[in-house]
C-alpha cells in the first residue's frame, strides 16, 4: 500500500480553450506515463466527438509517477454545460490546479471554477498559461488574478503546456503546496464512485476513490444507496492504461469491475463498503446534489420500431453521464419518444449526437424548452416543461419561468453591444464592474427561455469572440406568458407549441407559419397553416393545392359542361379535405425549429 504522503490527487479547472488537455499531454510526456510512438494530442479525450470539436466533454483520471511521488490526475471540461463533472470531480481531490490564458486573462468559467474550489476547501495552484504567444502579457494577467481572485501575484506559475516550459516547476508546486489525502486503512471500507460507463463484455465499469479502508480484489463488497451485494473481479488504475492492482488504499482512485449488469446500481455518489457484517461502513459518503436541468426537448426515433432501443440507449448513456433526465411521453405528430432534461443547449447537443454515434440511432429532437411553474386557480402549482402540457388559460391565474443570473466578461469597447443583447432578451442590469481599465464584468438578469437558443452565439458574434459567459440559476418570476400553438388543416401540431412572451408571440407565429409554407408539400386541397394565441388566429399561410386541369379535353362547346365538370372537382376537394390528414416531412421539423437561423 502507498504511504498517504507519498499521494497526491489534482483537478486541472479552466476556461474553455486555456489548455487543460494541452496540459495533461505534456504530464504525461514528462512522467514518461506514455510511450512516445503512442503519443497524440488531447490524449485523455477517449471520445471521437471531443476530437472533432476540440472540447473535453468527459473527466478522465490518470496516475502519473514525480519524484517518488504519485499525481492522480483529472482533466475536466470548461464549458459551463459540463460544470456538474467538474464538481464530481472536485469530490475525488484535495486541490486543483487553476489555469489561466496569458494572453486572454480570467474568463467567467475561471471564476466559476475557481468559487467551486474554495467552496469544496482545496487548495489552489495559480499557473499562466500560453507565455510562449506573442499576445501573451503574464505580469498584467497576475495582476488581474491578485486583484480578483486574492492569489498573490508573486504565486502564480508562468507556464506553457504546449512548449513544456514550466511544468515541472508545476508538478513540483503541487507536492510542496496541495495537501496528501487523509484517510486510515484499518477503518471500514468507504469508497465514492464518481463516475462509471457501460462495457458490452464485462459490464458496468466504475471510477472510485478509496477514503477509508481498503479495497482488494475478490472481496465480497455493498453499494449503499442501491442495497446490492457484488463480488469485486477486478480493480485497477489508470496510467493512462488500465492496469489491474491487487488492493486501492485511502486516496487512491482508480477503476472497480464487479460485473454489474443493471446500469442503475452504480451511479455517481454511490458509496461502495465491505458486504461482511462487522466490516461495513455506518453510513454513506455524502455523494452529490442531483443537478437540476435548464433546458428540455423530445427526443423521438425516426423509425417507431426503434423505440424500445432508445430507451436501452438512454439508460447506458445516463450511467456515463448522470446529469440528464428522461421520461416518456407520446406526440400526435412524431409518435412515442422521451421527453429529456439537459444542463444546456450545448449539453442536449452532444447527448443528442453520443445517441445517433455510440447507439446507431437515428433521431429528431423538438425545439428547446425550459420549466415553468404555473399558478392554478385552486391555490396548487404545476411544473410544466412540455408547452403542449399547459393547461387552459381559464384555469390558471399565472405562469412563472426560470429566471437566471449571466455573468458577462468583456473587453470594454463592446459594452454597447453586449447591453443591447441583454436588454432585447428582457434581462435587467445587476451590476457592471471593471476589472481592469480594458475589461468589465456585466452582471444580468434573464430569463433562460430566452438564453436558449442562441444567446451565446450571438454574444460570440458581437464581441468576435472576446466575450465569455457563465450562468446560474436565479428562481423564479412571473411574466406575461401565452402558448402559441399551429394548426395543420384545423388539427394542433403539438411539436410546434410553444410558451413565449407576449410580446413577442405573433411575430413568432408569423415566421413560423411562412416558414412553414415553404416546407410542408402541396396536397390535393388547400392546407391552411394557422398560429393561434388563446383561440385567436394570429397569423395564416396558405399551402395552395396541386390541381388537374379537368377541362383539358373540353374544346370549344357548351360553357355549362366545363362548369359541371369543375363543381365536381370543387366537391371531390371538399371532401377529400374533411377526411384529409397532412403529413409533414422530418425536414419540415428540424427547419422549422431552426427558426432563427
Amino acid at each position: 500500500m502507498i504511504p498517504l504522503d507519498r499521494l497526491r490527487a489534482i483537478s486541472v479547472v479552466a476556461h474553455v480553450d486555456h489548455g487543460k488537455s494541452t496540459l495533461s499531454d505534456r504530464i504525461l510526456e514528462l512522467t514518461h506515463a506514455v510511450d512516445p510512438r503512442d503519443m497524440r494530442a488531447q490524449f485523455l479525450d477517449s471520445m471521437d466527438i471531443e476530437r472533432e470539436r476540440g472540447i473535453t466533454i468527459k473527466a478522465q483520471n490518470v496516475r502519473v509517477g514525480w519524484k517518488d511521488h504519485l499525481i492522480q490526475l483529472i482533466d475536466t471540461p470548461g464549458h459551463v454545460d459540463f460544470g456538474y463533472e467538474v464538481s464530481r470531480s472536485l469530490a475525488a481531490c484535495e486541490g486543483v490546479v487553476l489555469l489561466v490564458d496569458a494572453a486572454q486573462g480570467i474568463e467567467a468559467q475561471t471564476l466559476a471554477n475557481c468559487y467551486l474550489a474554495i467552496e469544496n476547501d482545496l487548495a489552489i495552484v495559480a499557473a499562466l498559461n500560453k507565455i510562449d504567444l506573442p499576445a501573451a502579457d503574464p505580469d498584467r494577467y497576475a495582476a488581474e488574478i491578485e486583484k480578483v481572485l486574492g492569489i498573490p501575484a508573486d504565486d502564480i506559475l508562468r507556464i506553457s503546456a504546449k512548449t513544456g516550459a514550466g511544468v515541472p516547476e508545476l508538478l513540483d508546486a503541487v507536492i510542496e503546496q496541495i495537501p496528501p489525502p487523509q484517510g486510515d486503512p484499518d477503518e471500514p471500507l468507504q469508497a465514492l464512485i464518481f463516475d462509471s460507463y457501460y462495457d458490452q463484455y464485462r459490464g458496468v465499469v466504475s471510477a472510485a476513490r478509496v477514503v477509508h479502508g481498503t479495497l482488494a480484489t475478490g472481496q465480497r463488497v455493498r453499494f449503499m444507496q442501491a442495497g446490492t451485494t457484488h463480488e469485486v473481479e477486478e480493480i485497477g488504475v489508470r496510467t493512462p492504461a488500465n492496469t489491474p492492482v491487487a488492493t486501492l488504499g485511502p486516496g487512491e482512485v482508480g477503476y472497480l469491475v464487479a460485473g454489474i449488469k443493471d446500469v442503475g446500481e452504480a451511479r455517481s455518489g454511490e458509496t461502495v463498503t465491505s458486504a461482511t457484517k462487522h466490516l461495513e461502513a455506518a453510513s454513506p459518503l455524502a455523494g452529490y446534489r442531483q443537478p437540476k436541468p435548464m433546458v428540455f426537448c423530445g427526443l423521438y426515433p425516426v423509425e417507431g420500431d426503434d423505440f424500445a432501443d432508445l430507451r436501452d440507449a438512454l439508460e447506458k448513456l445516463r450511467l456515463n453521464d448522470a446529469s440528464f433526465t428522461y421520461e416518456p411521453e407520446t406526440s400526435g405528430a412524431l409518435g412515442f419518444g422521451f421527453r429529456c432534461g439537459f444542463l444546456g443547449l450545448l449539453h442536449m447537443d452532444i447527448v443528442r449526437e453520443r445517441l445517433e454515434r455510440e447507439f446507431d440511432l437515428a433521431l429528431i429532437a423538438t425545439a428547446p424548452s425550459v420549466a415553468y411553474l404555473v399558478q392554478m386557480n385552486d391555490g396548487t402549482s404545476i411544473e410544466v416543461d412540455n408547452p403542449a402540457e399547459l393547461p387552459n388559460p381559464s384555469q390558471w391565474q399565472a405562469i412563472e419561468e426560470p429566471m437566471l443570473t449571466a455573468t458577462v466578461l468583456l473587453p470594454g469597447e463592446y459594452t454597447g453591444t453586449v447591453m443591447d443583447l441583454c436588454q432585447t432578451r428582457r434581462g435587467d442590469m445587476v451590476k457592471m464592474e471593471w476589472l481592469s481599465p480594458e475589461r468589465l464584468e456585466l452582471v444580468y438578469r434573464v430569463p433562460l427561455a430566452e438564453m436558449v437558443v442562441d444567446f451565446f452565439d450571438q454574444l460570440k458574434s458581437r464581441t468576435r469572440g472576446y466575450a465569455s459567459l457563465d450562468y446560474e440559476p436565479a428562481g423564479y418570476e412571473p411574466s406575461n406568458l401565452v402558448k402559441l400553438e399551429i394548426l395543420l388543416n384545423g388539427q394542433p401540431v403539438d411539436a410546434f407549441s410553444a410558451i413565449i412572451h407576449r410580446a413577442k408571440a405573433a411575430d413568432h407565429g408569423r415566421r413560423l407559419t411562412e416558414k412553414l409554407k415553404e416546407l410542408i408539400p402541396r396536397q390535393q386541397y388547400d392546407v391552411p397553416i394557422q398560429a393561434v394565441i388563446d383561440g385567436r388566429i394570429v397569423a395564416r399561410q396558405t399551402v395552395k393545392a396541386q390541381r388537374k386541369d379537368v377541362i383539358a379535353k373540353c374544346y370549344g362547346g357548351d360553357i355549362t359542361r366545363k362548369n359541371k365538370l369543375l363543381q365536381k372537382q370543387k366537391e371531390g376537394k371538399k371532401r377529400m379535405k374533411s377526411i384529409g390528414r397532412v403529413d409533414v416531412p422530418q425536414e419540415a421539423f428540424v427547419s422549422a425549429l431552426r427558426l432563427d437561423d
